[in-house]
């Protein structure tokens, strides 16, 4: 079995408790076209990579066999027991609220092959979806049931997640407009935008089960790198994968003229980034952008970096007991860097 199998069988055992756990936590009730509309992505689907990396991370730091504890009540190192699925899907229903938000800035009709929120709903709802979100995490990380100093820090490490990704947005919106961005800028984008969640999901079980300041920071560190990746290959992905597969239009960050490291390294090496795609290219016109930017050194300069990254990830993980869950997260880190979607 290769590391993209075990992680996509860990994905999927992991993806039905916490759908399951998001049915019960964010029940649609009065006023319904409000639940509805905060539901909508999340029923829509998702990889719930974030929710798995908070479940593996719980099993790696209690020494536990993969899902064979409740995750209701998480046997803590440190004493007691942690309902770490809630904080789960508080890491998720942020992702979604980002998620909701961001396609209403970069004006986007499609989300996970469906109508991102604000078209299926109206704006106003998804603004309020998005906020509704926002806050249940917060509602949902105060209920683990973990000490109260670990559950204070836990939701510190929260709020300081949200704020990060909130700069790095507003970051993203900053550099459509700007040709001088480098490297170093981009990275702190990524880093702020997507990275952050990763580093959360990987840090909060850490902490709300009990682990030593050194456990809790190389396991931040790991987030952070893995996230950063992450958020390169997608970027990669934008160019490679046809839309139907990622459920929304192929080239779109070149049509928004999005700075991604591919493009800010194409532009450095002579190519008219600008000029490559106009507003409304056809899937020709893409693949002939795609070339350039190929024959550029563009490309596999990302993908060097992304790799760089996961190595670095997965260093940090010695700090973790060996166990099926440390590997798996090893797993996890060249996984965002192969997949396909």
């Amino acid at each position: 079995m290769t590391a993209t199998d075990r992680v996509e069988a860990a994905v999927a055992d992991r993806r039905e408790l916490v759908n399951d756990a998001i049915a019960e936590q964010l029940p649609v009730k009065h006023p319904e076209r409000l639940y509805d509309a905060s539901r909508y992505l999340l029923d829509a689907g998702g990889k719930r990579l974030r929710p798995t990396v908070l479940l593996l991370t719980a099993e790696a730091v209690s020494e536990v066999e993969p899902m064979a504890a409740d995750y209701r009540a998480f046997p803590s190192p440190a004493g007691g027991d942690v309902d770490v699925l809630t904080a789960a899907v508080a890491i998720e229903v942020i992702q979604s609220f980002t998620l909701i938000h961001d396609d209403i800035m970069d004006d986007d009709d499609l989300r996970r092959g469906v109508p991102a929120v604000h078209r299926e709903y109206d704006l106003e709802t998804a603004i309020l979806a998005g906020d509704t979100l926002y806050s249940k995490a917060f509602e949902y990380m105060l209920d683990t049931g973990a000490p109260a100093g670990r559950s204070v820090r836990a939701l510190d490490e929260l709020a300081t997640t949200c704020t990060e990704i909130c700069e790095g947005q507003a970051l993203d919106v900053d550099f459509e407009n700007r040709e001088a961005v480098t490297t170093d800028q981009y990275l702190e984008m990524v880093e702020c935008k997507t990275a952050v969640l990763y580093a959360a999901a990987s840090a909060i079980p850490a902490i709300l089960l009990g682990a030593d300041d050194e456990t809790v920071e190389a396991l931040h560190g790991y987030g952070l790198d893995v996230g950063r990746a992450f958020q390169i290959q997608d970027d990669l992905l934008d160019l490679t994968v046809a839309s139907d597969a990622l459920g929304k239009q192929r080239g779109s960050d070149l049509v928004e003229g999005k700075q991604t490291i591919v493009t800010l390294h194409a532009r450095d090496h002579g190519v008219d980034v600008d000029g490559l795609v106009g507003d409304d290219p056809t899937a020709a016109e893409i693949d002939a952008a795609v070339e350039r930017l190929e024959a550029a050194g563009s490309v596999d300069h990302a993908r060097e970096l992304a790799e760089e990254l996961v190595e670095s990830g997965k260093r940090r993980l010695e700090v973790l007991p060996q166990c099926e869950a440390h590997g798996l997260l090893g797993d996890v880190a060249d996984f965002l860097v192969e997949r396909g979607y």
